[in-house]
């Protein structure tokens, strides 16, 4: 199997998984046979795996593909142990207070550099897709949509997932982040959580009323 086949796959179910043998054949432009086939291969290399659910109604059982541990770990943890070794050092040597400066050091520093790349742009789907391309140039995966009156913003990867882990108010610092950088457009809340287990994460993007 092709390496770039491999990365298509896993870059779907990455996104938008789980998924039956025949959507992925779908969304690929492929055969279901075909779909069926490179899935085996790659469970075969312990980087998905099937899980097979009742259909709804009469009919065989469905199957759908998911990433395995060893799937997701093919989209790197940016720099990982040395993020937790210096979250370590500086919480030992200088405690948690110090630790604390730093974190709101990095979030001041992270919040202008969008609030500078995001300058002038007012409408929030705008301001989204934006924000989406350039968390996306850093490995989060980024992507946006609809939702009845509001809207979506999902980062199906997490490359600071073994750092917010060892120290949770990174995350705490990315949700402040990005209600800063909507801040007078909407209010923010985050729904899905990858620290927490889920797949992906997911904050609801509600536009503020307009007063006349």
């Amino acid at each position: 199997m092709h390496l770039h086949t491999a990365e298509r796959f896993l870059m779907l179910l990455k996104t938008k998984g789980p998924l039956s043998a025949a959507a992925v054949a779908q969304s690929l432009g492929i055969t279901h046979e075909g779909a069926r086939l490179q899935l085996q291969k790659l469970a075969a290399a312990g980087l998905v795996q099937a899980e097979t659910a009742a259909s709804r109604g009469v009919g065989r059982p469905v199957q759908s593909w998911q990433l395995t541990a060893a799937g997701h770990t093919r989209f790197p943890d940016a720099h990982a142990d040395l993020s937790i070794q210096l979250i370590q050092t500086i919480q030992q040597l200088l405690g948690d207070e110090a630790l604390q400066q730093v974190m709101n050091a990095r979030e001041k520093l992270a919040a202008d550099k969008y609030m500078e790349q995001l300058a002038g742009i007012d409408d929030i789907p705008a301001r989204l897709e934006q924000f989406a391309a350039i968390r996306s140039r850093e490995g989060f995966l980024a992507e946006w949509q609809a939702h009845g009156d509001a809207y979506l913003f999902i980062e199906n990867h997490c490359p600071i997932c073994s750092a917010a882990k060892e120290c949770p108010g990174i995350c705490e610092s990315e949700l402040r982040i990005f209600q800063q950088i909507m801040g007078g457009l909407a209010t923010i809340a985050r729904k899905h959580h990858i620290v927490g287990g889920d797949r992906r994460c997911v904050y609801e993007v509600a536009p503020l009323a307009v007063t006349a």
